[in-house]
């Protein structure tokens, strides 16, 4: 049984110093200690249908192929030729027939990294085509999520394997793994069915704050009656009971003013309850941080996304998306709209005073200000963000 409380902050917590929302320092070694070393939401698989398709992300400095096998597995390759470094892919999605090719001097891939061909190396002494196959970064996939890991392991071991140097994997054995990382959310969110969901609508946005002030604003609901009346009208901004409070995952549930009621436009929805939801669910919305590039909000009828990526310390691109059982979306009558316009114009509220926020702390008046006790997971959000950049 979980046990939903809402945290105390502690005496004496406070916000964080200014420098770790505006520094560029502190973004370049966020990129190194978080973005190149946590797992990463990039998308659905259902952006995979079928074997060759394949979209680009780009991460941490970092480009990548993310497409699917002839055996259905999803690889994340680094869009990288093996012979001279060309960057070999440059639209953000397609199809791949049956390989991959370089276009500077068309040495091909299969669809699961190995190299195919390599033209005119035939003849070279000691050039063995299986020692040259796409370097990949890890997958894991969890609930239709794709998750990738840049931490260097596979490539400093490939790198090992071309040159016979040395180099020392830095990773802990194990320690890492999806598996390990994410076991607070493995079966957590099976009522939702939410492996199953499909996209029907998604928003891109461009910030002018920094990355974690999109995750602190949404882990706290202190700012809702002023902030967005119209999400205050239908969920109580005080009825927020958490049942994950510390690590890497934060977050818990929110009420419904009335039964049957829905975070829409007009307050209702006439769409079916998702998966197995029922009982107290069909009146709570969840809302989930994931450290740190995804936000998960779980409807009674409808699931929301949020995809965070840091641009830099002040800009940040969300990519906002709407997920629906397919059967509803097959429906004639199915229109996503009620839900689309009013999480948009929640979300904008939101942006525009997080980019105040991001202002203010550019002022040399800012200095390190108390949480509230309605403030409890931006305060565990804090902690597990210092232990992870070792402050």
């Amino acid at each position: 049984m979980e046990i939903f409380a809402r945290p105390s902050v502690g005496a004496g917590a406070k916000t964080l110093p200014a420098a770790w929302y505006i520094s560029p320092d502190v973004f370049a070694q966020e990129q190194e200690r978080i973005f190149r070393s946590e797992w990463l939401c990039v998308g659905r698989e259902e952006s995979l249908p079928r074997a060759g398709d394949f979209f680009t992300v780009e991460r941490a400095g970092e480009s990548l192929i993310v497409t699917r096998d002839a055996g259905g597995t999803v690889h994340a390759f680094y869009n990288v030729c093996r012979h001279r470094g060309t960057r070999l892919c440059s639209e953000e999605s397609g199809h791949f027939t049956g390989s991959i090719q370089c276009p500077y001097h068309a040495w091909t891939y299969a669809l699961d990294g190995k190299l195919k061909v390599a033209r005119n190396m035939a003849e070279v002494p000691g050039f063995d085509p299986a020692g040259y196959p796409l370097k990949e970064a890890r997958v894991a996939l969890w609930e239709g999520f794709i998750f990738i890991n840049l931490r260097p392991s596979l490539i400093l071991r490939q790198a090992q394997d071309d040159n016979g140097s040395s180099n020392q994997d830095d990773t802990r054995p194990g320690q890492d793994t999806f598996e390990r990382v994410f076991a607070p959310l493995i079966g957590r969110f099976s009522r939702w069915n939410v492996e199953n969901l499909q996209t029907a609508r998604s928003i891109t946005y461009e910030l002018a704050c920094n990355w974690k002030l999109v995750f602190l604003n949404y882990s706290e609901c202190y700012h809702c009656p002023l902030v967005h009346p119209q999400l205050d009208k239908l969920s109580p901004s005080d009825s927020g009971h958490n049942d994950l409070s510390e690590g890497a995952f934060l977050g818990g549930y929110s009420e419904l003013r009335q039964h049957g009621t829905s975070l829409t436009t007009s307050g209702r929805s006439s769409r079916e309850p998702l998966g197995s939801v029922g009982g107290d669910d069909l009146d709570r919305v969840y809302y989930y941080t994931i450290f740190p590039s995804l936000l998960l909000s779980l409807h009674p009828d409808y699931a929301m996304v949020h995809y965070c990526k840091p641009l830099a310390a002040d800009l940040t691109k969300v990519v906002c998306a709407w997920l629906f059982d397919p059967n509803a979306m097959a429906k004639p009558d199915f229109d996503p709209t009620d839900v689309v316009e009013f999480w948009d114009l929640t979300n904008r509220q939101d942006w525009h005073v997080n980019e105040l926020t991001q202002r203010g702390l550019n002022s040399r008046a800012y200095s390190p200000g108390p949480y509230s006790n309605a403030e409890g997971l931006l305060s565990a959000f804090d902690r597990h963000y210092l232990s992870i950049m070792g402050a």
